[in-house]
């Protein structure tokens, strides 16, 4: 099994923070550092002040577990493509999003959104488990919030040869043994500049190969 860590697994928002990029964001240079600048002046000076509306949710200290084995870091999951092929078999993707369709632009071109969809279909992917994190229970925007409304918006845009190797859930487990690698991804339009030196340091424990350079703004 290939496990998949988003970091916005863990680098989160509260509800009701509307300029939170759950909500929805584009995935540009300027989303990926400019934007984080914007919401911390608006809450005070530094990275710091963002830390209220947008926490670091627990957890991610067990990946650590993991360490010994092959791994990976990666600045998007648009990287991903290179160990799906190194590593075909079941995915299981610990996720704020499910990542199986883009909802705009070319449906065939891989981006963060979409992957694991054109995985699915390319064959690469057996079986595909998106796992929502805990904190998702709270926040009623978020996809991992209400896994029956999550499922009924997707399954229509999925072909039905590839919804019966799909499975959604919120869930704060990780697999003990069966994973073969794992790659940590770092999705920066949508986790916390304040959150980076876990996010490295985590990098670090696992020895994770540079897939692509994730951004430093520390």
């Amino acid at each position: 099994m290939l496990l998949s860590i988003d970091w916005d697994a863990f680098s989160g928002t509260r509800e009701l923070v509307f300029d939170a990029p759950i909500w929805g964001t584009p995935d540009r240079e300027h989303d990926r550092l400019a934007a984080w600048q914007t919401r911390a002046s608006k809450r005070g000076s530094g990275w710091a002040a963002l830390s209220s509306d947008f926490p670091l949710y627990g957890g991610w200290q067990a990946l650590g577990q993991y360490a010994g084995r092959p791994a990976f870091v990666a600045l998007s999951h648009s990287d991903i493509w290179p160990l799906l092929e190194r590593f075909p078999g079941p995915v299981l993707n610990v996720d704020s999003h499910c990542d199986l369709v883009s909802h705009s632009g070319d449906a065939a071109r891989l981006r963060p959104g979409n992957w694991a969809g054109l995985g699915l279909a390319a064959g690469l992917i057996t079986h595909y488990e998106c796992r929502y994190p805990l904190w998702h229970a709270e926040l009623p925007v978020a996809e991992g919030y209400d896994l029956q409304r999550t499922w009924a918006e997707l399954s229509p845009l999925l072909p039905a040869s590839l919804r019966q190797r799909i499975t959604l859930e919120r869930s704060g487990s990780l697999p003990p043994s069966e994973v073969s690698a794992a790659v940590l991804v770092q999705s920066p339009a949508w986790t916390s500049p304040a959150h980076d030196p876990e996010f490295w340091e985590l990098a670090k424990l696992l020895k994770a190969q540079p897939l692509t350079p994730p951004l430093d703004r520390r």
